[in-house]
């Protein structure tokens, strides 16, 4: 989600790297792992038709977002359920409420793994050298004790490296340390929404355009695709995520009441300061009702200062 008017506002730095620890990292084991995660899970799982590693989302039956994650297959009977936002206990907790006669076991090893975020320019060659491979979409490699994938952190080509934790990643030379900030307004210019602040237990995938990248609609029943398969057949929603700045008054709390005169038309999910007195964020905005031309306030009686970047 990139225009002319990114630059405005951000300028991202050439090559950079963040570590972090996961948020959820379950171990998926037992004869009918992987069966049992393809009947749950928004994308395809399979062998011989599905990559190794995909990103994909767990709904309820209504349709709406619980989780995200991405899922590594290493092999039939052992399958990692990985996010970098979503709780581990809420993923465990929707998948073993779904078990009933299946062999699986859910462990939690979220404790036992960090991760090293990397992307920009030097970063695929810094990766190649230090891990000995770079993965193509949908695959990983073995490194460290690990894997390596693709993520979702900015919209260019990103990697997650997943070590042991305790353990230590070769010297990064030219990559950039950047912190939480700096990775938030990566994400926010990209518009990539963050489950399940921007993007959750209240909406569907396809206001914050999730259905695009983490929902696959020839794999077959899960959990919530009945409703993911009325929406592409209906082709719209009344909310859509869509990113906004202001030019001052750092909004600190989110989620924040948008509104334009009176009337409430959105909500402020995701905020972070652009570096320039400003900020910049994700927004959930109803697209009836809402006039595009005008900005918006985030409180009653406050002077509208809020810009629409995106149109919803």
């Amino acid at each position: 989600m990139h225009s002319d008017k990114d630059t405005q506002f951000f300028s991202p730095v050439a090559g950079w790297q963040h570590r972090y620890r996961p948020s959820a990292c379950l171990r998926v084991s037992g004869e009918d792992a992987l069966s049992f995660l393809q009947g749950q899970f928004t994308q395809e799982l399979r062998p011989a038709s599905a990559p190794t590693v995909a990103y994909g989302l767990w709904l309820n039956q209504k349709g709406k977002v619980l989780a995200d994650s991405f899922v590594l297959r290493e092999e039939a009977d052992l399958l990692w359920v990985i996010s970098f936002s979503s709780s581990a206990a809420v993923i465990r907790e929707r998948l073993e409420s779904y078990i009933i006669a299946d062999d699986v076991v859910i462990e939690d090893a979220t404790a036992a793994w960090q991760g090293l975020a990397l992307g920009g320019e030097g970063a695929e060659a810094w990766l190649g050298e230090a891990a000995g491979a770079v993965p193509a979409a949908g695959e990983f490699t073995r490194a460290g004790g690990g894997w390596v994938f693709r993520g979702r952190r900015d919209g260019g080509t990103t990697f997650e490296w997943l070590r042991p934790a305790g353990d230590q990643a070769p010297a990064l030379g030219a990559l950039a340390d950047i912190g939480p900030g700096e990775l938030e307004r990566l994400r926010i210019t990209a518009g990539i929404p963050r489950v399940p602040c921007d993007i959750g237990p209240g909406e569907l995938p396809n206001e914050g355009g999730l259905d695009a990248v983490a929902v696959s609609y020839t794999k077959g029943c899960y959990l919530g695709q009945e409703v993911m398969a009325r929406l592409k057949a209906m082709g719209t929603v009344r909310r859509r995520l869509v990113r906004v700045r202001a030019g001052g008054r750092f909004v600190q709390v989110v989620p924040t009441a948008l509104l334009q005169g009176e009337k409430r038309v959105g909500e402020l999910r995701s905020a972070v300061a652009d570096g320039a007195g400003g900020f910049i964020g994700l927004a959930l905005v109803n697209k009836l009702g809402l006039d595009p031309t005008l900005p918006l306030a985030p409180e009653p009686g406050g002077d509208g200062f809020i810009e629409l970047i995106d149109l919803p």
